[in-house]
């Protein structure tokens, strides 16, 4: 799967055919085919947002199933990313919104004495809530957006304790897009 991801020419797709790529792999997992999007390393994941265009990433979170699939696989691997040492004496939850035509996608973050667990389960009261698209998400999340610049921008909003939401991405090793795996 990770040569796969290596081989892929991102920057000739179209959106349509990136999204076409993308679907066709999940369609393949889901039936069992053992080609599934979760075996991607962290680094193939990355490097494949990396190469994709904006109208690419947008084409994805607005398609319905890989959009959860990637929200989800980027949400199951925060705490694989979370770096104890930083988050040691953090107490934090954080509400996820990703608008779409009908609402939200809603997820929760709660990292709590240098563990992070994050779900769509929103079982705990925010400290802050953080609004954003879910392409540029998974750009920031990537390492392929810088999330300060993103706050600047108006393209992530707060609601809550603004401070727990800028400090956020410190207490991570946020993954950078590179050349190989």
């Amino acid at each position: 799967m990770n040569g796969f991801a290596r081989a892929l020419v991102v920057e000739k797709l179209t959106p349509d055919q990136f999204v076409q790529v993308l679907a066709t792999l999940h369609m393949l997992g889901s039936a069992g085919a053992g080609i599934e999007l979760s075996a991607l390393t962290t680094q193939s994941l990355v490097n494949v947002v990396a190469a994709a265009t904006r109208d690419q990433l947008k084409a994805l979170a607005d398609h319905p199933d890989l959009r959860a699939v990637f929200l989800d696989e980027i949400f199951r691997r925060m705490s694989e990313h979370l770096h104890p040492a930083r988050a040691r004496h953090v107490d934090l939850v954080v509400a996820w919104r990703f608008p779409r035509d009908d609402g939200y996608d809603r997820y929760q973050t709660v990292i709590e004495d240098g563990l992070c667990v994050s779900s769509t389960e929103l079982t705990r009261t925010p400290d802050t809530t953080i609004t954003v698209q879910a392409e540029d998400f998974i750009r920031m999340a990537t390492g392929n957006a810088a999330a300060a610049a993103m706050f600047v921008t108006g393209r992530v909003r707060v609601r809550g304790e603004y401070a727990p939401a800028v400090r956020l991405s410190g207490y991570f090793d946020i993954p950078r897009p590179s050349g190989a795996d």
